[in-house]
């Protein structure tokens, strides 16, 4: 896990209760990367079977949802991707995940909504079906097309938008950093983006390239071969 190189010893050191596979933690992950921030990451046990469950006694003291990641940052104790990775950017504002100006702000929010809302809630539809289903014959195929067609949809949106611009927002910011991680999970499990979408492609490329996204490509990969199967 990241190291205090460079860091002030009396400074406390982040915590993050973190699910080796869960998207939401990759977001925060990559971003705490992207800002050079050292932390201790706390593993939460996860299995194939039952996913978080027996959850981490920490996390839900910490969050009602009982769910990952949760930040401690001294005596601030944050739940949610979206409103830690906004913290750290207002306490840590450099290098920025958010563009400067208001209104392109408020649209790189409304674009990582739109990955959180609108195209993960397809993904998780595979993984409750393709991933936590290793049978196929008990998978449910309607839902599983459904899924695919509306994500493949979704991917031709971000494709156009992409055809004026090298990253979502203009600049890599923290749209990137969710789109990117829901187009990886989406891609592990049968819904990969086409070749012919060759915007989408070239910012793939190029997002993969980043130490924090290659470093947590390469920890989820690790991951998933170590989790245990019950």
């Amino acid at each position: 896990m990241p190291g205090r190189d460079n860091f002030p010893e009396n400074v406390p050191m982040i915590q993050l209760y973190s699910g080796p596979l869960s998207l939401f933690s990759a977001k925060v992950r990559i971003a705490l990367a992207e800002k050079n921030l050292p932390y201790e990451r706390i593993d939460v046990p996860f299995n194939n079977s039952t996913g978080y469950a027996p959850k981490h006694p920490e996390v839900v003291a910490r969050n009602p949802k009982a769910q990952v990641p949760v930040l401690v940052d001294g005596d601030v104790s944050l739940y949610d991707s979206t409103i830690i990775i906004e913290y750290l950017e207002d306490r840590h504002p450099e290098p920025p995940l958010f563009p400067r100006d208001p209104a392109a702000k408020a649209l790189c929010r409304q674009r990582e909504a739109a990955s959180d809302e609108i195209l993960f809630p397809h993904v998780l539809d595979l993984i409750r079906e393709v991933f936590y289903k290793p049978d196929p014959a008990a998978r449910d195929a309607a839902k599983i097309e459904a899924a695919r067609a509306a994500i493949l949809a979704i991917y031709g949106e971000l494709d156009e938008v992409l055809a004026t611009r090298t990253h979502v927002c203009g600049d890599f910011s923290v749209a990137d950093v969710a789109y990117f991680v829901t187009v990886m999970f989406a891609t592990q499990l049968g819904a990969a983006p086409p070749e012919s979408l060759k915007n989408l492609q070239t910012w793939l490329g190029r997002v993969s390239a980043r130490p924090s996204v290659n470093a947590e490509i390469q920890y989820i990969l690790d991951a998933a071969k170590r989790v245990p199967a019950t």
